[in-house]
Parts: C-alpha cells; structure tokens; sequence
C-alpha cells in the first residue's frame, strides 16, 4: 500500500515505541492520530513535534481502551478529524509485574485490567475500523504482542495470556477483514526505555538481555521498521514476526 498521504491511529502513540512508529510512518508521509489514555499533554506534545518536523497533520486524541463504547467514539472522532482512517497499529499495553508462582497476588481485578487493555481493547478497535477499511477497499492493521505471548515468560502469567490472544487475534481478523484488509502482528522481546520495560524487576531485565543470543535487547526502530513494511505488504496477512535479539525462535 502506498503510505503517502494516509491516515494511521496508533494506541500508546506517545509512549517510547509509539512514538518511534508514529515518526516512522509520518516520515513516509502518513498522517497521524496519536491515541492516549490519560497523558494528554504528552500525547499533544508528540503531534506537535510530529507536525513540525515531518509536515503532516497530527493530532491526540483520547480513547479509554476499558471503556467498551471509546472504540467507536474513536474512529469517529478520527473520521470527522482527517476523513478517512487507513492503518490502526494497536500498540498500548498494561503490565504490572508479578511472578508466576505467585498466583494469590494476579487478583481478578489485575486479571480483567489486563485483558481489557491488551486484548479486548485491540479486539473492539479493529472491529470498529472494519466496515471502513472494507468500504475504502483496503486498510492495515498492526497488533504490537510480545514474545510473552509466544511462551511462559513475561511480566505477568496475565500479560503472556493477552499477548498470546492478541497473536491469536491478529490470525483470526486477518481471516475476518480480508480481502480488503491485512492484518499482521510484530512481538517484540525486551525493550528499552518503554513503560512496558519500567515496571519489569531489575533481575527480569538482567535475565531477558543476557539470554538474547545477541546480548542486548531488542531496537524500537526495528520494530517500527517492521510496522512499516507491514503497511506496506501486498500480500502478508495473519502473521507474526518477532524482534528480540534472538531469545525466541518459532
């Protein structure tokens, strides 16, 4: 797909690999609505950088990823805002560090935030871009999962569970929207300087850079770069690529 010109919302855009894709996708011309859940001002200050330096429209906008009713205010708003919406990269995510083994401390509570966030959300959202990229008669969704997802390590047994149906998801809307819209994944292993990173235990950090057969964690451009020829792919849909530095091979 020609990128030129587009429209992408992306989720956790003014978090630190969202703001990689967003600069990623706006450098090839694409304008941005760059989600946030509760950090407006940072979120503004990320369009603005966006639009100054790449000459594109951007703009924040809020969506409460809980909230079954904001995907569908979403959409609108972006609609009404750029007037048409071409690519969705699901990147917000929820974590909150909890060993596995301690299974009294992954209350319900923890549990529903998670999934709420991680999987439903994405699940509400692509749903709702759905008709529009059928209607437009072609579109692009990217899910950002982890290699969490792909076995039991992780955060959380309840962030490896939703990043495991978010990789499930992608193959599963894949079939659903095409053949107007692909729908492709990328499952990053440790990153960097990400919220996601933060609230991980300093020996989780320690663990996941020394296992990577490259020693290091794995680059956020990377990942945005995947993002991008994901968008632009004639022909790769239902699919997951994972960037970690060599830990996991699938």
């Amino acid at each position: 797909m020609e990128l030129r010109g587009k429209v992408a919302v992306v989720t956790g855009g003014n978090g630190g690999l969202g703001q990689r894709i967003c600069h990623a996708l706006a450098r090839e011309g694409v304008h941005l609505a760059v989600v946030y859940a509760r950090s407006r001002d940072q979120a503004e200050g990320v369009a603005r950088e966006l639009a100054d330096r790449h000459q594109i429209q951007a703009a924040a906008l809020p969506c409460d990823l809980e909230d079954p009713a904001a995907a569908e205010a979403l959409v609108a708003a972006v609609i009404a805002r750029f007037g048409r919406l071409d690519i969705l990269v699901n990147d917000a995510a929820y974590n909150i560090a909890i060993p596995f083994a301690e299974l009294e401390t992954l209350t319900d509570a923890v549990w529903e935030k998670v999934m709420a966030v991680n999987l439903t959300g994405p699940m509400r959202l692509t749903r709702a871009v759905a008709p529009v990229m059928k209607a437009q008669g072609a579109g692009r969704v990217v899910n950002i999962a982890s290699v969490a997802g792909l076995g039991p390590t992780g955060s959380s047994i309840a962030y490896a569970v939703s990043k495991a149906g978010l990789i499930h998801l992608t193959r599963c809307m894949a079939v659903a929207m095409a053949p107007e819209a692909l729908v492709n994944c990328v499952a990053p292993g440790l990153l960097e300087g990400t919220r996601a990173t933060a609230n991980l235990r300093p020996e989780q950090v320690e663990r996941s850079a020394a296992g990577a057969l490259l020693k290091r964690a794995a680059d956020k451009d990377d990942c945005a770069e995947m993002v991008l020829t994901m968008c632009r792919t004639e022909t790769m849909t239902g699919q997951t690529v994972v960037i970690d530095s060599g830990r996991f091979f699938h």
